[in-house]
């Protein structure tokens, strides 16, 4: 009886952590914890009607996907998005969108492509509503599906990782405003993409993954380097004297 009792505890602790770890991971991607905010275990346990031991471990899981930065102190923060090494970054994720798409154009079935093809339907609405955050998601979910499709868990667990990363850093600088209405240039590309895929053309694949995570990349870069600077007039005020 007291085995059963501690199987079920153990159970319900472990779905805990699952439920801390994707609350907490969804704050983070969505920007709702902003990049090196603290992380307080006993408030955040309160706040999710947790004990600290699920918290813990959803903290030492995120901390794996990059997501958190553990302190000596025994403290806890967001991590830091890592600008110093973007180009690292944009290199990374541009291999990962043409090596997952090739290995889809070889490794595909039928259900794969219906997988790819309703992540698309998917971003076509959000474009239609102008659901900005919608469209990061819906984006990221499509080429996920492609990596999928590569039957590469390796591939597909690292191309996610940097899809997420792109998620902080777009909404962190705004995804730029499209209008309302189709076609949408990405869902241009996107049907583009589900063609080469479809008929088994990996180098066609190749080539307009590269495109496509170049558009992507130069996207980044023109909003991160975008003068953001106010415009703020100081004529007839008197400055403060030391």
């Amino acid at each position: 009886m007291s085995d059963a009792k501690g199987q079920q505890g153990d159970r319900k602790r472990g779905s805990g952590a699952k439920f801390v770890y994707e609350t907490l991971r969804d704050e983070i991607l969505n920007l709702v914890l902003l990049p090196g905010e603290l992380i307080d275990e006993i408030s955040l346990a309160e706040r999710l009607s947790m004990s600290r031991t699920p918290v813990r471990e959803a903290l030492v899981r995120l901390a794996g996907d990059g997501l958190v930065t553990m302190l000596p102190n025994r403290s806890t923060v967001v991590s830091q998005i890592d600008f110093p090494n973007l180009h690292a970054f944009f290199d990374a994720l541009t291999l990962m969108y043409r090596v997952t798409t090739r290995l889809a154009a070889e490794f595909h079935n039928s259900a794969d492509l219906a997988a790819i093809r309703s992540r698309q339907d998917a971003f076509s609405r959000a474009v239609l509503s102008g659901d900005t955050a919608g469209m990061i998601l819906c984006n990221r979910d499509f080429h996920v599906a492609i990596a999928e499709a590569g039957r590469n868990f390796y591939y597909t667990q690292l191309f996610t990782r940097l899809l997420d990363e792109g998620r902080r850093i777009l909404k962190l600088y705004y995804y730029p405003s499209f209008e309302a209405k189709l076609p949408h240039p990405y869902l241009l590309e996107h049907e583009a993409l589900i063609g080469a895929i479809e008929a088994r053309d990996i180098d066609l694949c190749d080539r307009l993954a590269k495109e496509h995570a170049d558009q992507i990349v130069q996207q980044i870069q023109e909003m991160i380097a975008s003068d953001r600077r106010q415009h703020i007039p100081l004529a007839g005020r008197t400055l403060p004297t030391a």
